[in-house]
Parts: structure tokens; C-alpha cells; sequence
């Protein structure tokens, strides 16, 4: 049993659910900004070997995700469309300005990483400050941990079947367990929240979407174990001990977030 990884889990779980129960949209976001300028960090350190990512052209929509909930929506509906040209234009105007010490391979990194990282994120903040969204986003955290957990236990004492070679400690039995794992802990949420809420959400609605949600989870753990494996890396930092770095926190949890998203307030309401 990896003790360090066992008390980080004791430790920082408490304050993750008190944050998430007493706080308000503008704390979340203000959170997710220095979760999403952290990420970004960790994202530049790790290119290093391979590219110079323009990391000040990704610390400002990192940073932007604090005003979310600060400037109005309708500002935001009118900002948006121009966001991503602007964003390009930056990138491209570095290369200009250096006389190609930077270049068009800098380029393709710091977008892919900067919308892998922040356009994720942003999701879980829109779903955090919708109608119901204290309540809903706790799906995405309990499809993530039964997802993490269970596979971890089962893939540890009975994987036998190698799933993926980008993955290598990962097992078929083992995301089979997380699936369920995702699927039980969201049906055992589900049924409380029935009962303290006037809610009556559907169990067979939970079950489709936490099966959904889990798929998803473990794409984007994965997909993080490509980025890694490309960069050469085990580990994105050693910010948790026994769990890696920030990215490797949120891997999951990012991927969930859009899907949550429009499965909670788009289809369900």
C-alpha cells in the first residue's frame, strides 16, 4: 500500500468537499484559475524537452476562468466568438517577434495544451454555478473517485489482462471495476440527495449517464497518460505525494466536465 498516497487521499478529500459544499461560484472559479495556472505550468515544464510552449500566451484564458461568474453572460456571448482568433493571433505574433526561435511546433503544442486544459475546466465552472450545480457536480467527483478507486483495487489484486500499452499498469478487469465503481457510487449519491431534495432523479437516467461518465473519466486518464508517455515523463509534478502532479488530479475530472455538463442541464434540466 503506497502510504503517501493514502494520507494525501485523507487529507486533501475532507477539504475538497467542504470547498465544494461552502463556497460560491466566484471562490470555485477563482480556485479553478489557480488549478488551471498550475496545470499550465506543469503542462510547460513537462515540453520542455521537446518544445518551448508560449506559456504567457496560456496563463490568460488560464487566469480569464476566474471572472466567469464576475462579468455577465451576456459580455461573455459577445467575447467569446473572438477569443480564439485572438488567441492564435498571440501565438503567431511570438513566432514573428523571436525571428522563429519560436516556431510553428511551439505553437501547435501551446494550443493543444492550453485547450486540452482550459476548455475542460471551464465546464466544470458552468456546471458549478447552474441551477442544482452544487448538487450536480458531485457526479462528476464520485464517477472520477469510483472510478479511480475501484480500478485501482481490482487492476492491483486481480488485472490480469493488459488493456493498453500506452497504460501499462492498467487492466482490463480493472477498468471493468472502475465503470461499476462510477455506477455505484453515483447510485448511492443519488438515492440521498432523492431523499433530501426534491429532486426524483431517475435511477436508470444515472445509471446510463454515471456508465457514460465513466467511460469518459478513464479516456481522459488515459489521454493524460499519452501526453506523459509522449514527454517522456511518469508524473506531471510531485505536487501530491503518491498521486503526481495537478494534471494527474484532474485527468478524469476534466474529460467528465463537459459531458456532465450537458447530461445535468441540458437533458435533464
Amino acid at each position: 500500500m503506497n502510504i503517501k498516497r493514502v494520507l494525501t487521499t485523507v487529507i486533501g478529500m475532507p477539504i475538497i468537499i467542504a470547498i465544494f459544499v461552502l463556497a460560491n461560484p466566484i471562490i470555485i472559479d477563482i480556485l479553478l484559475a489557480i488549478v488551471a495556472i498550475r496545470s499550465i505550468y506543469e503542462y510547460s515544464t513537462c515540453a520542455k524537452k521537446t518544445c518551448n510552449i508560449i506559456s504567457w500566451i496560456a496563463y490568460i484564458p488560464a487566469i480569464m476562468i476566474a471572472f466567469l461568474h464576475i462579468i455577465s453572460k451576456d459580455i461573455w456571448l459577445k467575447v467569446l466568438p473572438i477569443i480564439i482568433p485572438v488567441f492564435l493571433l498571440f501565438a503567431f505574433f511570438q513566432v514573428i517577434i523571436t525571428d522563429g526561435k519560436n516556431t510553428y511546433k511551439d505553437v501547435v503544442y501551446t494550443v493543444t495544451g492550453t485547450f486540452y486544459l482550459i476548455t475542460l475546466i471551464v465546464f466544470f465552472s458552468l456546471l458549478y454555478g447552474a441551477k442544482n450545480g452544487k448538487i450536480y457536480i458531485w457526479y462528476i467527483m464520485l464517477s472520477a473517485w469510483g472510478s479511480d478507486i475501484l480500478a485501482y483495487i481490482i487492476g492491483k489484486h486481480f488485472g490480469k489482462h493488459k488493456f493498453s500499452k500506452i497504460s501499462p499498469n492498467k487492466t482490463i478487469e480493472g477498468c471493468i471495476a472502475g465503470l461499476l465503481g462510477a455506477i455505484i457510487l453515483s447510485l448511492i449519491y443519488t438515492f440521498f440527495i432523492n431523499k433530501a431534495f426534491p429532486l426524483n432523479i431517475e435511477y436508470l437516467h444515472i445509471i446510463i449517464i454515471s456508465a457514460i461518465l465513466g467511460i469518459i473519466g478513464q479516456i481522459g486518464d488515459f489521454s493524460a497518460s499519452v501526453i506523459k508517455r509522449h514527454f517522456e515523463v511518469k508524473d506531471f509534478s510531485d505536487l501530491f505525494p503518491g498521486h503526481g502532479g495537478m494534471i494527474d488530479r484532474i485527468d478524469s475530472i476534466i474529460f467528465i466536465a463537459p459531458f456532465a455538463y450537458y447530461s445535468f442541464i441540458i437533458l435533464l434540466g
